[in-house]
């Protein structure tokens, strides 16, 4: 009988978000010979045994680029697998340093504003903390029961969202055929695009292919898809219940999940929530960002980044 496998040693490294005064980020080069070498990454380093997690993020900004950091606070933490090691990506995001970063150990460095960083110059784990820092904290869902005779209605009540700053909204359809929701789509993202917003089909890869929008993944299409279904520069979000769903998202590429229900709801009121204690504690476990959802208000928001959310995703009390 084979001895089972030893599990292997994780390792916590600490990385940063810098944001200087013009709200860029700074990335670093991996060097030459080192694993994911020529990928980009946000800087930081290794957790020393016994080292507090802030105190181990001054130290690697001091020693790799020479600056004193101030302040920081969290902002996520990813766990990584990769063939020959585990990590455990502990960011912090922080504007305050003194110093002028340089390159004290020969990486390339480089400022970039988050909006303009391909995902793909980025190390796989590296992606997940762009998307956290990109995504708003709040994830606008229509309601289910809109008709589609009321189409120029929630035209305008979604236009008048998006001019009054909301970013991320999820075109959920139900009653509606799918050529009038790609219709409305197409007629909303002029507007979208110059408010910096993003549009979200629900469970339509090949809308949103077509119209250059994301998609958010049903239950059921995240357990039938093997890969990523959209380009790294479209938005793949994916309805989530469980570890088992959170780690499938994060296997297929999703930029984040939503997970739910974290509280009780009138639509499935004989669905168990699950409440704010277990949303923490699979949200930290999770490799991306999670929106909670079931039950939500944008009075939420804080509860839910206390727990380690992104933010909240919610259909009633958003619309108000």
């Amino acid at each position: 009988m084979p001895a089972p496998a030893v599990p292997k040693p994780v390792m916590h490294v600490m990385a940063a978000v810098m944001r200087d005064a013009n709200g860029r980020v700074l990335l670093a080069q991996r060097p030459a010979g080192k694993h994911l070498a020529g990928m980009w990454e946000f800087p930081g380093g290794k957790l020393e045994p016994g080292e507090a997690p802030l105190a181990a993020l001054a130290r690697e900004l001091h020693e790799e680029l020479g600056i004193a950091l101030q302040h920081a606070e969290p902002l996520i933490r990813v766990p990584c697998r990769y063939v020959e090691r585990e990590l455990l990506l502990d960011t912090w995001q922080t504007g305050q340093w003194e110093g002028a970063p340089q390159s004290l150990e020969g990486q390339a460095l480089q400022w970039l504003p988050p909006a303009q960083i391909d995902p793909a110059m980025l190390a796989p784990a590296d992606r997940a903390i762009l998307q956290a820092l990109r995504l708003p904290h709040r994830y606008q869902i229509t309601p289910a029961e809109v008709r589609p005779d009321q189409r120029g209605i929630w035209f305008e009540r979604i236009g008048q969202a998006i001019e009054h700053g909301t970013q991320l909204v999820q075109l959920r359809l139900p009653l509606w055929p799918r050529e009038l929701v790609r219709e409305l789509a197409a007629t909303l993202l002029p507007l979208a695009r110059r408010h910096g917003a993003r549009l979200l089909l629900n469970g339509d890869i090949d809308g949103a292919l077509a119209l250059g929008t994301g998609v958010q993944l049903k239950s059921t299409q995240l357990v039938a898809v093997s890969e990523r279904p959209l380009p790294l520069l479209q938005l793949v979000g994916a309805s989530c219940h469980g570890a088992e769903d959170l780690a499938r998202a994060a296997s297929i590429g999703a930029d984040f999940a939503t997970l739910s229900p974290v509280a009780a709801t009138l639509s499935h009121p004989q669905t168990p929530p699950l409440g704010w204690s277990r949303f923490h504690s699979l949200t930290e476990a999770a490799a991306l960002p999670v929106y909670a959802l079931g039950g939500m208000a944008p009075s939420h928001v804080a509860q839910a980044r206390e727990c380690s959310g992104q933010g909240v995703a919610g259909i009633r009390e958003f619309w108000l």
